[in-house]
């Protein structure tokens, strides 16, 4: 018994070794501890997709513009990013270091692209932890059974923010824990919603799933479609938080690719399943398609378990706001820190700075806490200015992911073979053109204008919010030129050429990575 111990022991503490020998290999010393298990990891996206969330969010308005077809863009959206996680999941394995997408981009571009990547990424991480963080407002305000206003979610949201964050100040194994505890209450709460309203509260059969009940009429079904097809682009993003965290997880290279395909899987089965059993148990579809019926979850949850039973119910999706409020802070802390790491940003001698004794980046955390209640509080002033700074949360991801995928297909068509243990091999380059189209096609649908009769700039806001924040990003490239001030590795997943000196019978490498 303790040779077995023993050996599990030593196969962890080589396991750890190889770990940061592979970290010292890209210029790295890491100060977090791996106490994040496979299972954990995973919970992490899942919490951050988090099915339940997205679906309560978006599935009235979804449902109201395209009728019950709107459930196969979950499908085709989940298709889409799952060619997106294949080609995260390929270069985290070759490069698994705290941030994701910003330390990505910079293995393997360059500086002043890695800079925009993460500039985009980390506001749109913030505008998200404001979004959900406020969108968590009204289900409480179900429970306690008092009628919701600005102020009530205002303070719901701020709360939300506060108890997230003393979560994450206990180190990595409390947010594992909090990730698991959500994922558990998050899948049992789905599932027991999900078969209690198929057995008892089914109004249709599976053939309503093709029936548009005249939504979309007087123009393009396609069109109608492309619009609730924006449920699945808002939820199916979450799976990369697997990879902001690659120097909490053991043996990474392995561990984070299964745990991002997981979390499509898993997370993607259980939204459909979510949203399934909601269409199917709604009565009176056409009400809803013609917005006499603005809430049909409330509805459908009240009649079929009652006051008490909605509340308990409404009690789940809460933890489910909550666990996606902790693993959004996350995600958002590392990413921080990995620029302040890099001294990358204005304040980096703060945000670099790291707790020994919790393992965790507190000023990174402190601003992944402070930049989102500063947008929550905006809504005192205007809830119109939140809802236009929100519009920036879903779009401003994709660009980051498309940034991404485009600096991947620019690596292998120069000459970047991937190395890490999870390989595409030859489907490599497909896939990866594959995720571009999607991603592509999914931000113009984002960016579509589809309210013709509101002013231009409303009408155009989700666009606008995106080059808002791109320009203001390059202006500060501009004045500060942070992106300069780190002599860490870039550019070196694509292999550098050789030059022949005739003169000195040597072979001279050219060598961007300036370390």
């Amino acid at each position: 018994m303790k040779e077995n111990v023993k050996k599990q022991i030593g196969g962890t503490a080589s396991v750890h070794h190889d770990d940061d020998a592979h970290l010292a290999s890209l210029g790295y010393e890491s100060e977090f501890k791996r106490d994040m298990s496979p299972w954990a990891n995973f919970s992490l996206g899942f919490t951050y997709l988090s099915p339940v969330v997205g679906v309560y969010t978006v599935f009235a308005y979804a449902l109201a513009q395209a009728g019950p077809p709107m459930f196969w863009s979950l499908v085709i959206c989940g298709l889409g990013q799952l060619l997106v996680a294949l080609v995260f999941s390929e270069i985290v394995a070759q490069f698994p270091v705290a941030g994701g997408v910003y330390p990505w981009a910079r293995r393997l571009w360059g500086r002043k692209y890695a800079w925009m990547t993460g500039w985009v990424y980390l506001i749109a991480l913030f505008v998200t932890i404001a979004s959900v963080a406020y969108g968590a407002g009204p289900f409480l305000a179900q429970i306690l059974g008092y009628e919701a206003s600005v102020s009530s979610t205002v303070l719901c949201a701020l709360a939300l923010l506060v108890l997230a964050t003393i979560i994450n100040f206990l180190g990595t194994k409390a947010l594992a824990a909090a990730a698991i505890i959500g994922f558990t209450a998050e899948i049992l709460g789905a599932l027991a919603v999900g078969f209690w309203l198929l057995i008892t509260h089914r109004y249709h059969g599976l053939g309503v799933l093709f029936d548009s009940f005249g939504a979309g009429s007087g123009q393009s079904y396609l069109y109608a479609f492309a619009a609730a097809g924006l449920i699945g682009t808002f939820l199916y993003f979450g799976f990369e938080a697997c990879g902001d965290v690659a120097e909490e997880v053991p043996n990474p290279g392995v561990l984070i690719p299964k745990a991002m395909r997981r979390t499509i899987y898993i997370g993607g089965a259980a939204a459909m399943f979510v949203c399934l059993a909601l269409v199917l148990s709604i009565a009176d579809i056409p009400a809803v398609i013609a917005g006499k019926d603005v809430a049909p979850v409330d509805t459908i949850l009240t009649n079929a378990f009652g006051v008490v039973g909605a509340k308990i119910v409404l009690g789940v999706v809460l933890i489910s706001f909550i666990s996606c409020v902790i693993s959004l802070q996350a995600a958002a802390s590392r990413l921080a820190y990995s620029y302040g790491r890099d001294d990358m940003i204005i304040g980096s001698r703060l945000l670099k700075k790291f707790s020994t004794a919790r393992h965790i980046p507190p000023y990174s955390l402190i601003l992944s806490a402070i930049v989102p209640a500063v947008i929550v509080l905006g809504s005192i002033v205007s809830e119109d200015a939140l809802t236009k700074i929100v519009s920036f949360a879903s779009f401003g991801i994709y660009i980051g992911f498309q940034m991404v995928v485009l600096a991947a297909l620019r690596a292998r068509l120069k000459g970047w073979k991937p190395s890490g243990k999870y390989q595409l091999g030859k489907w490599g380059l497909p896939v990866n053109i594959g995720a571009l189209i999607y991603g592509i096609i999914a931000i113009v649908n984002m960016c579509w204008p589809r309210t013709p009769d509101a002013p231009w700039y409303d009408n155009y806001i989700v666009l606008l919010s995106g080059v808002v924040v791109i320009v203001v990003g390059l202006i500060y490239m501009m004045i500060h030129r942070s992106y300069g001030h780190s002599d860490m590795p870039y550019d070196d997943a694509i292999p550098k050429k050789t030059v022949y000196n005739n003169s000195m019978g040597l072979d001279l490498q050219t060598d961007s990575t300036k370390q």
